[in-house]
């Protein structure tokens, strides 16, 4: 095996084992499962129950799979009142989670997502089965799971771009490389030639705020008479939601007579979207009886804007004041503070004192008060863009079949502060500030060989092999001078760049690039009627790190007609992102309920090496599963166990005290004014993990009250534990939000109901107890254990003819309140609820929908 810098992953650990996979299941308005008998109606749903994840076969029914894959369709998808594809799927999915984060950064403009307890980006997203690039934004608060996570941005696909979803619930990078630890997730864009659907759709939470619009159409044309090309595209807004209460100390400062206070002055909850645009096309043309061409792709781009924390113009370090609010921060033009009188702020207003109005009457001296007088609350700004394309050929050569394509995907987060400013630039800073932008460009080249073969008595054999090409690259773009500039005023104790959100300077922007090749080999075979046997392995080697061999091995028994039972056993790996290796950040943190800067340095950073940061290196696991499935006329029922050991776990580390004693050894080795520095975190692989679950699926059909009844319960047990971290790098808190952040236990119970011209759908919701934290601080007061909680999503839908279908419903139908933060916390924040519960902390949400097929 060939190496270089270092091989992690040996021949030596590959062990033999066997493994039985069996049948997937079906997921509609929940979970349901179906047979090849049950076509006619599939049909008619538009289901296609055939998946091309989880084999290097040719495509199977799910039946027939030896993996187990859930298939959930464009229809059940829309029974939704979110438009946004991660909350479809969070309804849908019950191990897939995602929270909405108020104040989280970047996360506020790309929500991580999780697949059975485990980050974003250790879930593989394909598109018509080819890799889907990463997103550029990564998690730097992703609510512990997701911290420093960069998956996918899969909330760009409308769902009227879709046939259908496929989710693989095994490890499988012995398939498809580096990120399937968790599971892979397959988006299949249809295909139609003709016909197609336009949707308009309106809601508000019953606050009365967060109206969203959105306008979704789809239209399949023929290409020649030997191909088609169907185009779909998105269009919605959505206002922002608040759920804020005015903060005690901005209260206290309106009563004293500040008039420059806003009520609330720090608002919490979801950002407002504008320009949210989507379009998808995907299309097919027959050369001849063995050869196919294909192209997909999309144009994405949307706008966000949402709040940060509020700065009290009392005691703000380093904007208003460095003694916890004694005195004012007080800069001086000369350049010698002491020329200039203190100025106490420990006072209910100090812009009515006599001291802050001598002081600025004097000419040499200033305070940022002068430009907010009642403190501000920086607003972000974002622009994502996205884009896609990937072309190939696809036929027979022989007794081969193949498939080669190349594509390219971008993703582009745009950065800006409003209401802001750089308090080393004094007076004269800006307001607002463009502070740069991350790209993520990903590009690939497949080549894929399969055919079924002979060996000895065993006929039929599919045997696969294929070829990867893979370079990704990570860009930081430069932002305007006055974000990251480090003004005049910086040797006097102001802050450097734009408050809240440091622009991107010189020293931070630039180009990493690494590119990997995978080479694997799959087999599977019938070794009898009742035995499915399959083994995969696959080498990648990385430009950076070096080389990885991993395998799998499944099987499937069939015991009786009723009965059948499954198993794997593999080794995955997941590579660190070029973004987790060379991305710059800082940010604003509540640390022992006060706001500090948090600087994000790259590993090869003198800070973050300084603070013990080494290179980093893939995570390593190892994964088990067994299981089985029971169908008996129109009963199903699947129930899956599974083992998934991550070893190495890649995550940003907790916040690394910049200890005053360490400010000259820093300073000499090349950190620029580390006394303004108040925390560092830096990715690392500092912590092992076990996680293990219960996957259950059950539906059943029957005809009730004169129509057609479809009852469907989805149960999940995720529990993920810590075996071992580095305390150096990781606190007990954040284990703790590691093992307990998600609920435990999480089912959805679906009925769906349908006659002949109506139907309609009834959800309920369960999530279990969890550990509730806030604003990622560690403070007592700041976290709690949370019970369990339901709730209930109801839908109608009436048939006014073939053509139009008007849907009512909301989710959350009786308005579960999300847990309220503790009293003390509650107005500290100017929230209302935990950030990091289960479900929507915005309440109860109602819709309407009208539905044009032609």
């Amino acid at each position: 095996m060939m190496t270089k810098k270092k091989n992690n992953f040996d021949l030596s650990s590959l062990s033999l084992a066997v493994s039985l996979a069996l049948t997937g299941t079906l997921l509609s308005t929940g979970a349901y499962a179906a047979d090849e008998e049950t076509d006619t109606k599939a049909k008619k749903d538009n289901v296609e129950k055939i998946a091309v994840v989880g084999t290097r076969a040719a495509p199977r029914s799910i039946g027939d799979s030896p993996v187990p894959i859930d298939i959930i369709s464009s229809d059940d998808l829309k029974k939704n009142g979110s438009t946004d594809m991660i909350d479809m799927l969070v309804t849908s999915v019950p191990s897939f989670n995602s929270r909405a984060q108020p104040i989280s950064d970047a996360a506020t403009l790309i929500r991580p997502v999780n697949l059975r307890g485990l980050p974003s980006d250790s879930t593989l997203i394909l598109v018509n089965g080819k890799r889907r690039h990463r997103a550029s934004v990564i998690a730097f608060q992703g609510g512990g799971i997701n911290d420093g996570a960069q998956g996918p941005d899969i909330s760009v696909i409308p769902s009227s771009a879709l046939k259908q979803v496929e989710v693989l619930r095994d490890g499988a990078a012995a398939q498809y490389g580096s990120d399937a630890i968790a599971g892979v997730m397959n988006f299949v864009l249809k295909d139609d030639r003709e016909g197609g659907s336009l949707t308009y759709s309106k809601g508000e939470y019953y606050e009365g705020d967060g109206t969203s619009t959105t306008i979704d159409g789809n239209i399949g044309l023929p290409l020649t008479e030997d191909g088609f090309i169907n185009i779909s595209g998105q269009y919605k807004m959505a206002d922002a939601t608040s759920r804020s209460v005015q903060r005690p100390d901005a209260a206290a400062l309106a009563a004293a007579g500040n008039s420059y206070i806003q009520d609330p002055a720090q608002t919490w909850g979801n950002p407002e979207l504008s320009d949210d645009f989507s379009v998808f096309v995907n299309s097919g043309l027959e050369l001849n009886d063995t050869t196919r061409l294909y192209a997909f792709g999309n144009m994405s781009s949307r706008n966000a804007v949402g709040g940060f924390y509020y700065r009290n113009p009392h005691n703000r370090g380093q904007v208003y004041s460095n003694d916890e609010g004694k005195t004012l921060l007080v800069g001086a033009v000369n350049g010698i503070q002491s020329s200039c009188a203190p100025v106490a702020a420990n006072v209910p207003n100090v812009l009515a004192t006599q001291a802050y109005k001598d002081m600025v009457a004097d000419q040499n001296c200033f305070s940022m008060n002068q430009i907010r007088p009642g403190g501000y609350t920086p607003q972000f700004a974002g622009k994502i863009e996205d884009s896609s394309f990937v072309a190939g050929i696809k036929g027979e050569l022989g007794e081969w079949s193949y498939d080669a394509s190349a594509g390219t995907g971008n993703n582009q987060a745009s950065f800006g502060l409003k209401n802001s400013l750089n308090p080393s630039l004094g007076l004269e800073t800006p307001t607002d500030f463009d502070t740069g932008a991350y790209t993520q460009n990903e590009s690939s080249i497949n080549i894929d060989f399969s055919r079924f073969v002979n060996i000895g008595s065993i006929e039929d054999v599919s045997f696969a092999t294929g070829f990867e090409w893979r370079e990704e690259s990570f860009k930081i773009t430069q932002g305007d001078e006055a974000s990251w500039v480090a003004g005049p005023y910086a040797e006097q104790g102001f802050n450097i760049g734009s408050h809240g959100f440091k622009g991107f300077g010189p020293e931070s922007a630039g180009k990493n690039t690494r590119n990997n090749i995978g080479l694997y080999t799959d087999v599977e075979a019938y070794l009898n009627d009742d035995w499915l046997l399959g083994v995969a392995l696959r080498y990648e080697d990385f430009s950076t790190f070096g080389d990885t061999l991993n395998y799998k091995i499944t099987a499937q028994y069939i015991a009786t007609d009723e009965l059948s039972f499954r198993a794997s056993h593999s080794t995955g790996f997941r590579a660190p992102t070029v973004g987790q290796e060379n991305v710059v950040n800082t940010q604003t943190k509540i640390l022992n309920g006060d706001l500090v800067q948090s600087f994000i340095a790259p590993p090869s950073d003198p800070l973050a090496q300084f603070y013990g940061a080494k290179v980093l290196q893939p995570e390593e696991s190892v994964s088990y599963a067994v299981g089985l499935v029971y169908e008996y006329e129109d009963f199903f029922l699947t129930l899956d166990y599974y083992n998934i050991e991550v070893e190495g776990r890649l995550a940003q580390t907790s916040d690394i005290d910049v200890r005053p004693q360490d400010y000259a050894a820093l300073r000499a080795a090349g950190v620029e004014f580390p006394e303004l520095i108040s925390t560092v975190t830096y990715y690392a692989n500092d912590f092992d993990t076990t996680t293990q679950g219960i996957d259950i699926v059950a539906n059943y059909n029957m005809e009730v009250f004169s129509g057609d009844a479809k009852l469907s319960l989805a149960y999940g047990w995720t529990d993920t534990s810590v075996d071992k971290f580095n305390a150096d790098t990781t606190t007990p808190f954040k284990v703790r939000r590691l093992e307990d952040g998600i609920p435990a236990h999480r089912a959805t119970l679906t009925w769906a109901q349908s006659w002949d011209d109506l139907s309609m759908s009834v959800r309920g919701n369960y999530f279990g107890e969890y550990f509730a934290t806030h604003a990622d601080s560690e403070d007592a007061g700041w976290s709690e254990d949370v019970g369990s909680a339901m709730t209930l999503d109801l839908e109608f839908s009436y048939a006014l003819n073939d053509a139009i279908t008007l849907s009512v419903g909301a989710n959350n139908l009786f308005d579960k309140e999300a847990q309220k933060l503790q009293d003390d916390v509650l107005g500290a924040v100017g929230g209302v609820y935990y950030e990091s519960g289960p479900y929507d902390y915005n309440g109860g949400f109602y819709y309407g929908r009208v539905n044009y097929r032609f």
